[in-house]
């Protein structure tokens, strides 16, 4: 007897619909084909016991199955759950009359229990595309896969449960998520706040500055200035995801299988702080099962990555193309997969490998010579793709010891907002631009051409300062958002000369000279 159940496979954030026909007939053997990977092949001793330890027999018959199509890469255990209904349909123990009805994945303990899969959300969208009434699926992925609307979510506990649903023996209730009341609620419920950093303001400033903008940043300055406690208040300031951004957030997370249990929608800008021993493949994805890395991870979101210098600088460098591009392409020999990658890269590090270049209080002994060495860890165009240069001195104990609390996050990221808003009015008519960090040459001559007084000051301070000629656009465009914050229609002078010192890095003299 010839039976098809519906699954599907991941790939990246692609997914396609799987067909897995299972045929018995007279004999004892089993095959599987249809380019499953060690995961899939392995099935049939998880259902075989999982089917025996809920009551049911497993055939003692001829049993094909075929995943179709059968030339794509069908990796991981979540094919156990179709498999095993379409083997016991095949063996008239289930009633088949619904199974063209639901899409269904999950892995399967040996007690029939059945276990989370990853991509459970971008599962549950194609479903939908796909015209199914239903998807089944573990528990724990139920809230996971209940946000895709006019789409009947079964979390099931077991195989048994499963049964009874298509033999009408039951009638369970779909999962339902407010989608909408759950992703506003969670919104601003930020554990760290600008409040409790007293001083720097001026950092406070270039923070304010580049999240308006979504500007890469970095942050050089001597240990405990507060360059990572600063970093991590960052989200805070942001302006908020949209439901469409917290979808394709969610999407990735759900791949990576990093969603919290009970989880439906991240509502908030994800921060990433790998430690940099982190490998090339870890940061942009791979692997032999290809996961999303890091810098995918921190989609619509911030990479922080403390200690630049430390990171490996192959690693670094790989980079690259993703800061431009804000997608990655990982091609393999047995795979290609493309993720989103439009991340705010927020970086820190000391002037120099004691730490204390440039600091008041503290006697520097480096030569500068070393420091040289330790900034050439970090390439040129590397840091030519940062617009922000920060520098910090440590906090005076007299403001140390002040009671009054700083500006709250919230105070900030209301002028945040304010600015992006003007920015995405805009760039209504260019498609995939949001910010001004992602601005065009074209766009720059349009938006943020500098009038006279501008362009003079332009000329003097990249003759004076050695300023690299390619820092020019990134001026531009750090001027145009201070001129937002500031509700000024025309990039001015004023605008202009901020921006100008946020590129203290890009000074030829800067290992010579005293921060």
């Amino acid at each position: 007897m010839l039976v098809k159940t519906y699954c599907a496979a991941v790939n990246g954030l692609n997914v396609t619909a799987i067909t897995v026909e299972v045929n018995t007939s007279k004999g004892f053997n089993y095959h599987l084909s249809g380019l499953g990977d060690e995961a899939v092949r392995e099935s049939r001793d998880r259902i075989a016991a999982a089917i025996n330890n809920n009551g049911y027999k497993f055939p003692k018959s001829e049993i094909t199955i075929n995943l179709s199509p059968a030339d794509i890469r069908k990796e991981g255990s979540s094919y156990d759950l179709p498999i095993a209904i379409g083997i016991l349909a095949a063996d008239e123990s289930i009633q088949n009359v619904n199974l063209q009805s639901f899409m269904m994945v999950g892995e399967l303990s040996l007690d029939g229990t059945l276990q989370p899969i990853r991509g459970a959300l971008p599962i549950a969208i194609k479903a939908r595309q796909e015209g199914f009434k239903g998807l089944i699926v573990p528990k724990q992925n139920e809230r996971e896969a209940a946000v895709v609307n006019n789409l009947e979510v079964y979390g099931m506990e077991n195989i048994g449960d499963v049964i009874d649903l298509l033999n009408e023996k039951t009638n369970p209730q779909p999962c339902f998520v407010d989608t909408r009341k759950e992703f506003y609620e969670h919104q601003y419920q930020f554990d760290l706040d600008f409040a409790d950093v007293r001083g720097q303001e001026n950092v406070k400033r270039a923070l304010e500055v580049a999240a308006a903008g979504f500007h890469n940043l970095i942050m050089i300055g001597p240990p405990g200035s507060g360059k990572s406690m600063m970093a991590k208040r960052l989200p805070g300031i942001l302006p908020p995801l949209s439901l469409a951004e917290s979808l394709e957030t969610t999407q990735i997370h759900s791949v990576a299988g990093m969603l919290e249990r009970g989880t439906s929608l991240i509502a908030q800008r994800p921060f990433r702080g790998p430690h940099h021993t982190i490998s090339q493949v870890a940061l942009v994805g791979g692997g032999n099962t290809p996961q999303p890395g890091e810098i995918s991870l921190a989609h619509n979101g911030v990479l922080f990555l403390d200690e630049l210098p430390e990171f490996n600088k192959s690693t670094l460098e790989v980079m690259r193309q993703p800061l431009e591009d804000r997608r990655i392409t990982i091609s393999r020999a047995k795979y290609t997969v493309e993720y989103p990658c439009s991340f705010m890269f927020v970086a820190s590090m000391n002037p120099c490998p004691c730490g204390y270049y440039g600091d008041p209080t503290h006697h520097c002994v480096c030569t500068p010579g070393q420091i040289q060495r330790y900034m050439n860890k970090i390439s040129g165009p590397l840091l030519d793709r940062i617009d922000i240069h920060c520098e910090i001195q440590a906090v005076p104990f007299a403001q140390l010891s002040q009671m009054q609390p700083g500006e709250p996050s919230a105070v900030i990221r209301e002028r945040v907002i304010a600015a992006r808003k003007i920015q995405e009015e805009r760039f209504k008519p260019y498609k995939g631009i949001h910010c001004n960090a992602m601005m065009t040459e074209r766009m720059l001559h349009e938006f943020a051409e500098p009038d006279a007084a501008s362009l003079d000051m332009l000329r003097m301070a990249m003759e004076r300062l050695k300023l690299s000629a390619r820092a020019y656009s990134r001026i531009l465009k750090v001027a145009r958002t201070i001129a937002d914050l500031a509700g000024s229609e025309k990039v001015e002078s004023i605008h202009i000369a901020e921006a100008i010192g946020y590129r203290n890095l890009d000074r030829g003299d800067w290992a010579e000279r005293g921060l």
